[in-house]
């Protein structure tokens, strides 16, 4: 196998646009519908929370993960 296990930098940000923008977010390797899941929290007594979110292709596994409001990788 030849693939590298993660999403490059050009398929992160074509996820997290598609995300952005509303649409079903699709695996870029293999087609996948990417399972989101939401990940809140954040450091307690620091008077911050991070909302973040965490696409996942329940075919390849590959996944990125972004902070919601800033739409940036984490």
């Amino acid at each position: 196998m030849t693939d590298i296990a993660q999403f490059t930098a050009d398929e992160e940000r074509a996820v997290r646009e598609a995300f952005a923008a509303g649409g079903d977010p699709v695996c870029p390797r293999d087609g996948a519908r990417l399972t989101v899941r939401s990940i809140g929290g954040g450091s307690f007594g620091l008077g911050y929370a991070r909302s973040r979110q965490w696409l996942i292709c329940p075919t390849c596994k590959r996944s990125v993960i972004f902070d919601e409001k800033r739409g940036t990788r984490t």
